[in-house]
């Protein structure tokens, strides 16, 4: 089926407050080349992208801003993440920091906006993030990395919900016990590194080429399709073309129930990443470079 086919359209998520992100999305995590990440936004819009998700410790807002300018989509189908980094935590902080976004960015609002990391004065971050979602700045606001104890504390501090949480998740890390605290509490769940960021060689796992075959789609399908199954958004990062298209024909097929078993299997309980309570790295992170 083409890309454009109803079936196989890209579906839409809720947030609390009603707004609408899709399910499917463009990382651009570690891509800063102007040229190449130019290239992958312009492969993604034509094969029906329409969200974007970058952040200023990425260094590419304003290759992305760019390219959004060149593309003859509007602004307003385009839904577009940023984030604010750690150094940049703290009230004012915050606003300046989303100030900047939007310039590098080429616009005046963002979408979504997220905390990256939860270091130090989040809950005073958040707040910022509160007044300027309140002024119709931002159309949606969460968090990026945050566990359970995290949560709890910025909910007992603040007045507003995170809508999303965009954390590691893949099969051999389904992130199980943050998923349901998550949804008791209406916050979606999102997974960067949802392929495994090809680490420890996931993709070439038996259970996975066998449903590949199955289906007829590659492995990566078959996980980026668990993802959607479980109602998660998915931002898989790509610079290849052929891949920017395999990733987004992922919704004209459904896992059954005992395939979604068979994939559960995987879960090993371990990170291929950093743990989000690192204090080491928090604390280091937290230092504005000179």
């Amino acid at each position: 089926m083409g890309v454009f086919d109803l079936e196989n359209e890209i579906k839409n998520i809720t947030f609390s407050n009603g707004v609408t992100i899709p399910q499917l999305g463009l990382g651009v995590f570690k891509m800063k080349d102007e040229k190449e990440l130019s290239e992958a936004i312009r492969v993604a819009l034509e094969a029906g992208y329409r969200h974007l998700d970058t952040a200023m410790i990425y260094e590419n807002e304003a290759i992305v801003g760019q390219a959004l300018k060149e593309s003859s989509i509007p602004r307003e189908e385009i839904f577009l993440t940023s984030k604010v980094w750690n150094y940049d935590h703290g009230y004012e902080e915050t606003k300046a920091a989303f100030q900047a976004s939007l310039d590098r960015l080429g616009t005046d609002y963002l979408d979504l906006y997220l905390i990256h990391r939860a270091s130090a004065n989040y809950i005073e971050t958040w707040k910022a993030m509160e007044e300027l979602y309140n002024a119709g700045k931002i159309k949606a606001i969460g968090v990026s990395n945050f566990q359970i104890h995290h949560l709890e504390d910025l909910m007992l501090h603040t007045e507003i919900i995170p809508m999303i949480n965009q954390i590691e998740t893949h099969p051999a890390f389904p992130q199980d016990e943050l998923r349901a605290f998550m949804a008791q509490h209406t916050i979606i769940h999102e997974a960067w590194g949802p392929l495994g960021q090809g680490k420890n060689d996931l993709l070439t796992q038996s259970v996975l080429l066998e449903l590949a075959q199955k289906y007829g789609k590659t492995p990566a399908q078959i996980v980026l399709r668990w993802h959607i199954e479980r109602g998660i958004v998915v931002i898989p990062k790509s610079v290849t073309p052929s891949r920017i298209r395999e990733n987004r024909d992922i919704f004209d097929f459904s896992l059954s129930t005992d395939d979604m078993d068979k994939i559960a299997t995987l879960d090993t309980g371990e990170r291929y990443s950093g743990n989000p309570d690192d204090q080491e790295f928090l604390t280091r992170t937290s230092i504005r470079p000179n």
